[in-house]
């Protein structure tokens, strides 16, 4: 069935309704006045009563379309019909820009769709057919040459290419990309043609799944919304009852229809949505995807911000530094256990140790099984040996002893930030490695910022010891810092925090997700790529850049503020509104227009809101 848009349908509308008033006042109607005035008051005000009506159908009683529906009803009891067109222009104006605002966030949606091509590339029995992106399996070759579009997210098994991503990142600059490496759906392929395999089609594609998460951030209303509906039910009893008592002392049905005319709160309806649209709007061309607009909210009332140190405030990529043999043992046999130990890993130190082991030419052999205690460290058997990796305390938990000289020397390294691993070979400790892991760049700047925009704690939590966080702290400008923590320690000090403020938990969205869960708002950074991340945390930030955690509190912080306004602005306008009507400035028709005018004010407050850039 064919349907005209709404914004259309309230386009065409409001152009009657203005010209019906306009040629009114020009008394260019004859004695057909009242019922032109009848006509496109029975017209407007169709739409607002049967909004109403679904309204109480659904039990939503506090709706702003059912004190407007007060309003009319007054008004067309008292006959008096221009301040009901005024009404139902009032309404419908306000209907139109929300629709527009709506609209702009679906073209954006829209226009990241658009950037999915319709088709792949597949190698096929030794030649490449173009096949519909929806039969594209995991697995398939796709190929991709320049100035395509990556139709799914995989990995590169041949060839090299320059890519851009800013369709997921907002990162304009294109990324070198070669053989092992990660790309995703939607990205642009400016120099270089590759070869992907298929890892995720369709709906499972970042792109996609980014898209998802933006649509059910518009659906969800963010907590001062939620308050004005609170606010809006005891509103629209005391008006009705106000109104009530006003009509019984005065007996003056004009002035009680003056008063609810002033006081109709329908901008205030349409106004916080449209603040809280555009700030995810804005956040989500900048690569921040804000799943709620609650969440929005919780962020620009933040008090603490804690930050995981690995892969957060520190580039993740940790390196050897030193290998250091026991007694009676050497540095080969140190680097052998160390990688039959960690081969099976994925922690960043495990990595460490293999990629440094395969730098000296060692091989090693398999492990036949392994346990990997998450924070703690590993146990490998190897027929009839056992071999352990881990720190200090996961050692002597085994019940190994470590000689005394090794400890003073691991002390050295652990004194200058480099974190410290022992290894043993059948219960004796036979030597350690010292890693380090370096600083990003920009993470003094972003810790400065969050403090510049009245962060009141900035607190980093490590698995590492108290020597290499408190390196890192004084690097950075962390005053209050937790060392030696697990997993399960970082839970409780993040829920300790909480009792002190609103806590957000900045991490890789993955290692820490316990974390990120326990915060008010948990911030997954450098999302892309990363599986999970996107399911782990309110807030993902695709790029890995500290300084876009501040960017985006600023833009919380507007949004936030920007509501406060709208509510500020309203209360304003209504006391000037009463004023007039009880110092007889206006009556019905005045109220009306006056109602028209001013509620323009919040709703442009609420376009201040930046959406083109954080």
């Amino acid at each position: 069935m064919w349907r005209i848009p709404r914004y259309k349908f309230d386009s065409a509308l409001s152009v009657i309704l203005v010209l019906v008033l306009a040629l009114h006042y020009a008394r260019l109607l004859s004695g057909f006045d009242e019922y032109f005035l009848l006509g496109a008051a029975v017209v407007g005000t169709l739409p607002v009563f049967w909004s109403a009506a679904c309204a109480v159908r659904a039990r939503e009683w506090a709706s702003m379309d059912m004190l407007a529906s007060i309003a009319l009803a007054f008004s067309f009891f008292a006959a008096q019909w221009s301040s009901a067109v005024f009404i139902a222009l009032m309404l419908a104006a306000a209907r139109i820009l929300s629709s527009l605002t709506q609209e702009r966030v679906e073209k954006s949606i829209t226009g990241l769709l658009k950037l999915r091509p319709n088709t792949a590339k597949v190698e096929q029995h030794g030649r490449t057919e173009t096949i519909l992106l929806a039969e594209v399996k995991e697995g398939d070759i796709v190929v991709v040459d320049l100035g395509e579009r990556v139709p799914i997210d995989g990995t590169i098994i041949d060839g090299s290419a320059a890519l851009d991503e800013s369709s997921l990142t907002g990162e304009s600059l294109p990324i070198e990309k070669t053989s092992g490496a990660k790309v995703y759906s939607s990205t642009l392929v400016t120099n270089g043609n590759i070869h992907v395999q298929t890892e995720r089609v369709g709906k499972d594609t970042t792109l996609e799944r980014i898209i998802a998460l933006v649509q059910s951030a518009r659906a969800e209303k963010p907590k001062t919304q939620t308050l004005g509906e609170k606010f809006g039910k005891a509103y629209l009893i005391l008006v009705f009852i106000c109104s009530i008592v006003l009509l019984v002392i005065t007996r003056n049905i004009s002035l009680v229809l003056a008063v609810v005319l002033v006081v109709c709160a329908d901008d205030i309806a349409v106004a916080i949505p449209i603040a809280y649209l555009r700030g995810i709007s804005a956040a989500a061309k900048r690569g921040v995807i804000i799943k709620s607009a609650r969440h929005l909210e919780t962020l620009g009332n933040a008090q603490i911000v804690v930050f995981d140190k690995t892969g957060t405030l520190t580039k993740g990529k940790l390196a050897v530094a030193a290998v250091v043999a026991a007694a009676d043992h050497t540095e080969g046999e140190v680097i052998e256990a160390g990688m039959l130990t960690s081969r099976r890993s994925k922690h960043p130190l495990s990595r460490a140790v293999v990629a440094y082991a395969v730098l000296q030419g060692v091989t090693g052999s398999e492990p036949e099984s392994i346990e990997e205690i998450s924070g703690r460290g590993i146990i490998a058997h190897a027929g009839n040996e056992t071999f352990i990796i881990g720190r200090e305390s996961f050692i002597e938990l085994q019940g190994i002893a470590i000689p005394a000289e090794l400890k003073e020397k691991a002390d050295v390294h652990s004194n200058e930030g480099r974190s410290v691993s022992y290894i043993s070979h059948n219960n004796s400790v036979i030597g350690f490695v010292a890693v380090s892991d370096e600083v990003k760049e920009n993470a003094k700047m972003a810790i400065a910022e969050l403090k510049r925009l009245g962060i009141a704690k900035v607190v980093m939590l490590t698995g590492d010891n108290e020597h290499v966080a408190r390196s890192v702290a004084e690097q950075i400008g962390i005053d209050d810092f937790r060392a030696s923590l697990l997993p399960e320690d970082k839970v409780e000090v993040v829920k300790e925090l909480r009792r002190e403020g609103i806590v957000v938990m900045v991490g890789d969205g993955v290692n820490d997700a316990a974390a990120l869960s326990a915060a008010h708002v948990g911030v997954a950074m450098g999302a892309l790529g990363v599986d999970g991340a996107i399911e782990s945390a309110e807030i993902v930030l695709m790029r890995d850049d500290l300084m876009t955690i501040s960017e985006t509190m600023q833009l919380a912080h507007q949004v936030t503020r920007v509501s406060v306004e709208d509510f500020w602005i309203w209360g304003i306008t209504n006391v000037a509104g009463l004023a007039l009507v009880f110092a007889g400035f206006i009556g019905p028709s005045g109220a009306a227009a006056y109602n028209f005018i001013s509620d323009f004010f919040p709703l442009f407050n609420s376009l201040r809101v930046r959406t083109r850039v954080i």
